[in-house]
């Protein structure tokens, strides 16, 4: 069997362009390797640059007169308004960075809130505790003053039960005495 490959014209393509270009490249060097031509390049070049500046500056002229903008002054547009994008993101996160603080400060406040609002329950709770507590102290002062008043009785009532005892004696002496004396009387 024989090992043959088929036609491939891509692979002739690259050994034509292989060839050429190290024609080109060969005569290239021959003509930058000659003294004459760099003398001849160098002062077409410089020509070339005072030609392009001449027509740049009366372009800018031109455009200044007719008041249409040149290369600069859009480059100059171009970097103010990157300047004012960053500027503007700068601005755009301190006013995030605002709103979270004001996020965060609105939560403490509301937080005071509620605290507050407890400190005002717990403050009517205890007025409504001292309003009872007044209510409860002048009862017990009223009770005390009864209470004192019947002490006051009591000690009447003991005064009187001791009298009412020394009359109780006295009418049993005097029972006594007046059966001694119809006894005697009697036996008389």
């Amino acid at each position: 069997m024989t090992t043959k490959r088929p036609y491939d014209p891509f692979d002739s393509l690259k050994n034509y362009s292989e060839l050429w270009e190290k024609q080109i490249n060969d005569f290239i060097y021959l003509w930058t390797n000659n003294t004459e031509f760099v003398k001849m390049s160098k002062v077409g070049t410089q020509t070339q640059s005072r030609y392009l500046e001449a027509i740049r500056k009366n372009q800018e002229t031109l455009a200044g007169v007719l008041n249409i903008p040149t290369k600069n002054d859009l480059a100059n547009v171009a970097t103010l308004t990157i300047q004012t994008e960053e500027k503007i993101e700068s601005l755009e996160e301190q006013i995030w960075d605002l709103q979270d603080s004001m996020k965060s400060q609105s939560k403490e406040i509301e937080s005071v809130v509620e605290i507050s609002k407890e400190i005002i329950k717990l403050t009517k709770q205890l007025k409504t505790e001292l309003v009872k507590t007044k209510k409860e102290l002048a009862d017990s002062k009223d009770i005390q003053n009864e209470l004192q008043e019947m002490k006051i009785e009591l000690s009447k009532l003991n005064t009187f039960k001791d009298e009412f005892e020394i009359l109780k004696e006295l009418i049993e002496k005097d029972k006594r005495d007046e059966l001694v004396l119809t006894g005697a009387g009697s036996s008389k």
